[in-house]
């Protein structure tokens, strides 16, 4: 970043302050000094017009979202940035009905597992018993996720669920090592797909984000390599280590938006995609991956 141009002002929390170029007003930037990343103010401009064949609720850079507590089902309240209400998310839960896959699941595993260890117990092969064991968690596995009910996320206009405009269907029940999602509108029309590999939750999470057609869009990644694996060892740690993400694009990985959670009791969640000055990522799929790598991530 460059101290010798104006237009735009930036102070980082280390101290340092920078001025910049006017083009790089809304765009994410990172202190050479201490490496936080920073958003740079916006240049002070005319409201932006509204954009045409845009719904009025997607035409935006920053959506607030607050996650509902004591709720059986994942509801979220979505705001504009000066707080109006524009959207209303839900997720469906079904405790009972997965209660009842969990305990089926436990039934047949026992059943497989009194069948093939059985034998072997009463001949004393222990060693061939513990050899079982990994066999008995895939079994229980594999049935439950079998037997749960798929949990589609619906976004509507508001609280009346009147009016549906976008859905995230769970494709598949199974799924042991990648797990994919469809975004659609409320007529059924696909938008995107998204993808997470449970692999990649090990070191750094990331969900992948293609056209319907398979043509690759976005990613979603955490915010830190280092960040990633003290959570990995910590877990939040008190909040301070909360999972944040960073949208990024193009073979550059340019960096276009963040999905931050609030340091607040309650989940807060700030989807700001200022950084993509022009729009041309679709806010609707932006905001349905938001979603997504809340529930998604049972975070």
């Amino acid at each position: 970043m460059s101290r010798a141009s104006v237009g735009v002002v930036v102070a980082c929390p280390c101290g340092e302050v920078y001025e910049l170029r006017a083009e790089y007003a809304g765009r994410l930037l990172e202190c050479p000094s201490c490496g936080r990343r920073l958003r740079a103010g916006h240049a002070p401009s005319a409201p932006r017009p509204p954009s045409p064949g845009v719904d009025s609720a997607f035409d935006r850079d920053v959506f607030l979202l607050r996650e509902r507590i004591f709720t059986i089902t994942s509801k979220y309240e979505v705001w504009a940035e000066d707080g109006r209400p524009i959207l209303y998310v839900e997720r469906p839960t079904y405790p009972v009905r997965t209660l009842v896959a969990y305990v089926l699941a436990v039934i047949t595993t026992l059943v497989v597992m009194s069948w093939i260890a059985g034998p072997f117990a009463r001949d004393g092969e222990g060693l061939l018993v513990l050899l079982a064991i990994p066999l008995a968690a895939f079994v229980f596995l594999v049935v439950s996720m079998s037997l749960r009910p798929l949990r589609h996320v619906t976004i509507y206009r508001d609280e009346s669920r009147k009016e549906p405009l976008l859905r995230v269907l769970q494709d598949q029940r199974v799924a042991l090592l990648v797990r994919t999602y469809t975004i659609t509108t409320a007529a059924g029309a696909p938008l995107a797909k998204l993808r997470k590999t449970y692999l990649h939750n090990i070191v750094r999470k990331r969900w992948y984000v293609a056209s319907p057609d398979g043509a690759p869009l976005a990613m979603a990644i955490e915010d830190s390599m280092v960040l990633s694996l003290l959570r990995r060892v910590l877990g939040p740690f008190f909040g301070f280590l909360r999972t944040n993400f960073i949208f990024v694009r193009g073979r550059d990985e340019e960096v276009f938006g963040e999905f931050n959670r609030k340091f607040t009791l309650l989940d807060r969640y700030v989807l700001d995609l200022s950084a993509d000055a022009g729009r041309t990522f679709d806010r609707r799929i932006a905001l349905a991956l938001g979603v997504m790598l809340d529930t998604g991530e049972r975070r």
